[in-house]
């Protein structure tokens, strides 16, 4: 047993040890692409969603210095036909990046990755002699002639020395995208620095690529691996409109082919989790819920899934995570529209996102797509790619998403989010003034952000100052109703004992005006289908003194 060659199953035992999900399936989608020309495969997702589990568990299948019968015996991919076909049959390499770029400088992750792995192999064949100074792929090459052994690699966190270095710099002709300093070297030729992005200098970043490129689109590739897993948060890096190691199969969060159900998990796999552990699966179902990921309409966070069932409660389990300060300085980018989406988005709303134009780095973040196409990878939207919109898919990540405004310097954004808990409970105790002068201030305070007299402006801005509400209510904006759309409606989740809220806004009409639009057109009656406990809420403002006022009224079913 290896450090990194034939590790064995240990790491996939622990997991069989714990409380487990059946991902196995995902085994029979890599089994069809071994010995093809789609066995190169980088499976990308974000941060928490399995990605480590499935790379361990697949170590376990594949290992041929093991014996892991007993640990797929009872899960799905027993009763596949490639089951026994693959079964630890395959020498493994596999390698965890992180360790890599946490224990090496910039220009000696490369280096100390291939002296590593190479000492490993070494052990492993001590009877394929190794010439100092091979590279690595000669010397499996070598081994593949002398035992016939094909290797399966298997990466995770891929894409971690990308994430932690930045590429090096090319001179920009002057007039030519961002230029901050023209100087002059020794030959008195001009050197251009484009602004610094972070992260340290360009060397490991561009020798990894290279290390990459190397082993898996060298033609030696073919002979030596049946096949090769890369998992991490990031597709591979474009360069124009081709990736830099084209010939991987890419799974994604905006594309994840035939492995979308083994990205997160299904409501059957979280009813059951649900029933196990007698824990309220509506409420996992608005905390973890709604990612869409390919054809499967409705995924959870596993990991937040299992944190909760095993407390026994429903929270947040994004705090602390790395991306989080990427996530503020991301919305913070001065994008045409950017900001109104991200509102829009926390108002309850969808908005239009093409994510092809992203060059799958995080140092190049050129437009709003850009932006939102980074968030879909890191788990903070979902994505739909049926209409190209994305969305906050539920409440823990909502909850994340309002933390990353608090802490830019969208102050007035952040002060009717904070103002928020106070217009729902004037709301519910039916203070009018209250309400009206929190919506006003709400309404004031983004009149820079949106054109101010503008009804659907009101409505968003009105489901931003309400946002507090979605713990406890599902927001309907314009709710067809039979006789017309009701401008917002707060409609009561499962077992939580509130009235339900409708909402009607006016301008340079009275709030009473409001009142009896709700009840003429009988928009409660498509309310009272679920509940009987309503109120009534007519707001209305005067689009030249600006001044608000409310009405708010009980409306039962009789």
């Amino acid at each position: 047993m290896g450090i990194y060659i034939n590790k064995g199953n240990e790491g996939f035992r622990q997991c069989r040890n714990s409380e487990y999900v059946d991902k196995s399936g995902l085994i029979a989608v890599v089994n069809k692409t071994l010995f093809t020309r789609q066995k190169l495969s980088c499976v990308t997702r974000c941060r928490r969603f399995g990605k480590s589990m499935a790379a361990e568990m697949l170590a376990a299948y594949y290992d041929h210095s093991c014996d892991s019968r007993s640990l797929f015996a009872d899960l799905e991919i027993a009763g596949d036909p490639t089951f026994e076909q693959h079964l630890n049959k395959y020498p493994v390499i596999y390698v965890d990046m992180t360790t890599f770029t946490s224990n090496c400088k910039d220009e000696g992750i490369v280096t100390n990755f291939l002296e590593e792995i190479i000492k490993d192999v070494r052990a492993a064949y001590p009877q394929v002699e190794y010439q100092e100074g091979d590279h690595l792929m000669k010397y499996l090459q070598q081994i593949v002639a002398a035992t016939g052994d094909r290797f399966v690699m298997i990466i995770d966190e891929w894409d971690a020395v990308l994430r932690e270095f930045r590429p090096t710099p090319q001179p920009l002709p002057v007039g030519r995208g961002v230029v901050t300093s023209v100087t002059e070297n020794s030959d008195g030729k001009s050197i251009y620095s484009p602004p610094s992005q972070g992260g340290a200098g360009g060397g490991s970043f561009d020798s990894y690529l290279e290390l990459l490129r190397r082993m898996f689109k060298d033609v030696s590739a073919v002979d030596v691996f049946a096949g090769v897993y890369m998992t991490g948060i990031l597709p591979i890096k474009k360069y124009n409109t081709q990736s830099a190691l084209n010939n991987f199969l890419e799974y994604s969060m905006v594309e994840p082919r035939k492995m979308a159900k083994f990205f997160g998990f299904t409501k059957d796999e979280v009813r059951m989790l649900a029933e196990r552990h007698d824990v309220d699966f509506d409420e996992l179902e608005k905390w973890y819920d709604g990612y869409q990921i390919g054809d499967e309409p409705s995924m959870f966070n596993p990991n937040s899934v299992m944190q909760a069932v095993d407390i026994g409660r429903c929270r947040s389990f994004w705090a602390g995570t790395a991306s989080f300060t990427n996530v503020v300085s991301y919305i913070q980018r001065d994008f045409e529209g950017l900001k109104d989406d991200v509102l829009e988005m926390l108002a309850g709303g969808r908005v239009s996102v093409d994510p092809t134009g992203f060059q799958n780095d995080l140092s190049d973040i050129r437009s709003r797509d850009d932006v939102l196409t980074v968030l879909i990878h890191l788990g903070y939207l979902s994505y739909d790619w049926r209409h190209d919109e994305c969305y906050i898919p539920n409440r823990e990540v909502a909850g994340e998403m309002v933390n990353a405004v608090k802490n830019t310097a969208w102050t007035v954004v952040a002060r009717a989010l904070q103002q928020s808990e106070r217009l729902l409970t004037a709301t519910l105790r039916g203070d009018s003034d209250t309400v009206a002068r929190l919506v006003e201030a709400a309404h004031d305070s983004e009149a820079s952000i949106y054109k101010y007299n503008d009804e659907n402006t009101l409505s968003c801005v009105i489901s931003i100052a309400y946002y507090y509400a979605h713990g406890d209510y599902i927001f309907h904006r314009e709710l067809p109703t039979g006789r017309g759309y009701a401008d917002l409606v707060l409609m009561p989740r499962k077992n939580v004992a509130k009235p339900a809220i409708v909402i009607e806004l006016k301008s340079n009409e009275t709030a009473s005006k409001a009142i009896n639009q709700i009840k003429n057109r009988h928009y409660t009656d498509k309310v009272a289908e679920y509940t009987g406990d309503i109120l009534l809420v007519g707001i209305s403002y005067d689009c030249e003194t600006k001044v608000h006022t409310c009405q708010i009224e009980q409306w039962r079913k009789d």
